[in-house]
């Protein structure tokens, strides 16, 4: 006797109970499984009014797993690719603003560690950080200065 498919409510509470889900995320896995108009929105509705959706949380988790990691710019996209409001992640990015320097160089220390030797490794060196969403203004810094916090002065004049 074959298992009864679980309803949309029932597969949207496991997406949820996995790690937290925006809105938009739920629509998009859900959709295929909706088996009348309108079904979909109604469970995500009610599933929002009981809190079990938070946007706020969506952008907590992301933050909390990524951001050690992670640029700003490459934060900013994937709250985006969330489906998050624009208040939603202007909030979150408020959180990381002015760590991202720091952030930055612990990542470059971790992989790097030494100063570049020559242009093509400080080449290397940079495109690794921006495929990570660094600012390039930050990118050059952390490269150019290589670490400790002696590179830190910005009053050159």
């Amino acid at each position: 006797m074959p298992m009864p498919q679980p309803s949309l409510k029932g597969r949207a509470l496991r997406c949820l109970a996995a790690r937290e889900h925006s809105r938009a995320e739920l629509l998009r896995k859900l959709a295929p499984y909706e088996e009348e108009p309108g079904q979909l929105e109604s469970v995500l509705d009610e599933l929002q009014a009981k809190g079990f959706i938070s946007e706020e949380r969506v952008a907590a988790s992301l933050l909390h797993r990524r951001a050690a990691r992670l640029g700003d710019l490459r934060i900013r996209q994937e709250l985006q690719a969330k489906g998050l409001d624009a208040p939603t992640v202007a909030h979150a990015l408020d959180q990381l603003r002015g760590t991202e320097r720091e952030r930055a160089q612990v990542v470059w220390q971790r992989k790097f560690g030494t100063p570049a030797q020559d242009a093509k490794e400080r080449a290397r060196q940079m495109r690794f950080l921006l495929a990570r969403g660094f600012s390039a203004d930050v990118v050059r810094r952390v490269v150019q200065g290589g670490a400790g916090p002696e590179a830190d002065t910005d009053t050159k004049y």
